[in-house]
């Protein structure tokens, strides 16, 4: 079972509950706040896929309830570079005072649904640190609108090394990187509503269907066609 809604208090963050064995977490360029068994965890940028429910200490497949963070977002509110958490799953308590995470695992276990805890934390949090990295919300915009790295560079006055460096922070691996990710995303919505993978290739701006089935294989480890929608009736709808 899996449920999720939008977060009316922290911009751009999604709140999600999991329970069950089974499923797989795929690249979306996100981190999560997560709490399970009592415990507030922290779960990284993934570069592949990742057993959903697979988090250390925690009992396999939940229940978890989590607080997805907008690409770029997690970092200042962290206080930790993306890439250090880059495909790990990890203990809040090893990030701040565990005398800290021990009162807030307590406090968010104390809310009738903890994902009310876990935004309450992420929103108290983001009010006593800094704001995102704005170069951040440059680089994910633009690759969203198609922009070549080279451009964004120049739009936000970086080399494209500095970008590099940037982005790796912010996101937990590179511009380029985050624009495959992106596009990933972009192209598994369309496929799991049934649209034909040759029209999935066009509209999301892959080379050809091919190009297609190497990218959604290579970050996901199955392919198009296992992501679609069983055939009926359904399918497109």
């Amino acid at each position: 079972m899996y449920e999720e809604r939008p977060s009316p208090l922290v911009p751009g963050a999604v709140l999600w509950r999991s329970d069950g064995p089974g499923g797989t977490v795929l690249p979306d360029g996100c981190m999560d706040l997560l709490w399970a068994g009592g415990r507030l965890l922290v779960a990284g940028p993934d570069t592949g896929p990742h057993p959903a429910g697979e988090v250390p200490g925690a009992a396999p497949g939940g229940p978890f309830w989590g607080l997805r963070l907008a690409p770029g977002t997690a970092p200042a509110l962290l206080g930790v570079p993306a890439h250090e958490l880059r495909d790990r799953r990890v203990d809040l308590a090893g990030l701040w005072p565990g005398a800290e995470v021990r009162r807030l695992a307590e406090r968010t276990g104390a809310y009738e649904d903890p994902r009310d805890g876990l935004e309450e934390l992420a929103r108290a949090r983001a009010a006593d640190s800094g704001p995102p990295d704005p170069v951040a919300a440059a680089v994910r915009a633009g690759l969203r609108g198609g922009r070549s790295v080279a451009t964004i560079a120049g739009d936000v006055g970086l080399g494209e090394r500095q970008l590099h460096r940037r982005s790796l922070d912010a996101f937990g691996y590179g511009p380029r990187t985050l624009g495959r990710v992106l596009r990933l995303q972009r192209a598994l919505a369309l496929i799991r509503r049934g649209t034909p993978p040759a029209e999935v290739a066009y509209a999301v701006g892959y080379a050809d269907q091919a190009h297609l089935g190497r990218e959604v294989r290579a970050l996901t480890g199955r392919t198009p066609g296992a992501h679609a929608p069983p055939p009926g009736p359904a399918a497109g709808a």
